[in-house]
């Protein structure tokens, strides 16, 4: 339990101490939404990568459906003969 509101009492730091240097003009906030625009840029990079991770992934999926599983050959008995 302490450590959930250790957690939360950090969180809440960060981020008040992010909006007060977003509000002194120490972070970038060009259009005062009140996110940061170095996030707003790395959500959009992140954006990016998902739909190239998302067309290989399906890419992959196609390729495996068409993969079919190896033909295996029985043991060939070995012959014994009887005297």
């Amino acid at each position: 339990m302490n450590t959930i509101i250790l957690v939360l009492v950090v969180l809440a730091a960060a981020a008040g101490v992010t909006y007060f240097l977003m509000k002194k003009g120490k972070i970038a906030d060009a259009n005062n939404n009140n996110i940061p625009d170095a996030i707003e840029e790395k959500v959009e990079d992140v954006k990016v990568v998902v739909e190239k991770v998302k067309k290989t992934a399906k890419k992959v999926k196609e390729v495996a459906e068409n993969v079919t599983k190896p033909a295996t050959k029985k043991p060939v008995a070995k012959k014994t003969t009887k005297k």
